[in-house]
């Protein structure tokens, strides 16, 4: 998998820690004011309002799903809803069982934990958490052999939050450990604009509705994209503009970071017409479009799939990856006489 760090697409949901601080100022604060997502934001404001009126935790949630689409904005939410303090951390940063003790023993009486990219937990680390989860005790052992010592320590009640981009990594034991599991997925054009319009408020940018709209449709579903491409955009704007996002400098601010008219940046449009030119539109295992389009097939398959997919450009199929037919119309390409296109 592509680590957080590695990438530098602007199109790409995933974020470097420092641009996850940046966003703080653009996170809503409470429910009321997320845009999207409106099954899991019914479900969660019940299980909320349920909360405080037993004044306690809630149960321990976990939120899956692409990057960027709003997981760690929700944990932060839910936490301002209850009124208890959030620590926040991530999978890999855990690393041995003392990381854990230190982290979960300065919890308070009902605070959340919210620990991204869950999947990542170290096996060891994730083992001595079920007992805190289940019973609210944490077991840790101290030195090795005929003389190692267990140590008991009783936890306050809390609710661990989990999320992650695979859940599917994520081992049996741990998911049935969450009393209830959310899907978050890509937003329509309609909710990335009122996620645009309220950003650029914020942000004291100018923008007309068409600029918006222009700049929503290309953000691949996704607000962490979206509010990235605002700034680009609202950056060119200053240069090379009057300063206000209409549609003309949005166009023009977009076909000079070479994102397409539904969001496909140049690797995507790699990855594609790799597999029509050299493949023939495939069926094509992963491993061959990584050497192809010289990139990792975990990341292929974390970071460009999941889009594409979602686009109807690649199928998945038991053996290899397809082009579809709305693919080949896309990008131009006389379809194939003989061939099953879907």
């Amino acid at each position: 998998m592509k680590d957080e760090k590695d990438t530098e697409r602007i199109v790409e949901g995933f974020a470097e820690p420092e641009e996850r601080v940046r966003e703080n100022a653009l996170r809503p604060k409470l429910l009321s004011d997320y845009i999207g997502q409106e099954s899991v934001k019914e479900k969660l404001q019940i299980l909320i309002d349920a909360a405080k009126k037993r004044k306690e935790a809630p149960e321990h949630l976990l939120f899956y799903g692409p990057p960027g689409l709003g997981k760690t904005t929700l944990a932060h939410i839910i936490a301002n809803e209850l009124g208890v303090n959030i620590k926040a951390t991530a999978g890999p940063v855990i690393e041995k069982a003392g990381d854990l003790a230190a982290i979960i023993t300065n919890l308070e009486e009902n605070d959340i934990l919210f620990i991204d990219e869950i999947h990542r937990l170290n096996h060891s680390v994730e083992e001595i958490m079920y007992p805190a989860l289940e019973d609210g005790v944490l077991d840790i052992v101290i030195g090795k052999g005929p003389s190692a010592k267990t140590f008991r320590i009783n936890l306050p009640k809390f609710t661990l939050i989990g999320a992650t981009t695979r859940a599917g990594m994520i081992s049996a034991p741990l998911r049935e450990r969450f009393g209830a599991v959310y899907r978050l997925d890509f937003y329509d054009t309609e909710s990335l604009a009122v996620i645009l319009k309220r950003s650029a408020d914020i942000l004291g940018v100018k923008a007309d509705k068409e600029g918006i709209y222009e700049i929503a449709r290309r953000s691949r579903g996704t607000p962490r994209v979206a509010n990235r491409l605002l700034k680009r955009v609202r950056d060119f704007a200053q240069v090379k503009a009057n300063g206000v996002i209409d549609i003309n400098t949005a166009k023009a601010a977009l076909a000079m970071l070479e994102i397409d008219g539904i969001g496909l940046d140049n690797m995507d449009r790699k990855v594609i017409t790799t597999i029509i030119d050299k493949f023939k539109g495939g069926p094509v295992g992963i491993e061959t479009i990584a050497v192809a389009v010289s990139e990792e097939a975990d990341t292929i398959e974390d970071v460009y799939e999941p889009f594409l997919i979602q686009m109807g450009f690649i199928q998945r199929t038991p053996s290899g990856r397809k082009v579809t037919a709305k693919a080949y119309e896309h990008f131009g390409y006389k379809k194939p006489e003989n061939g099953e296109l879907f």
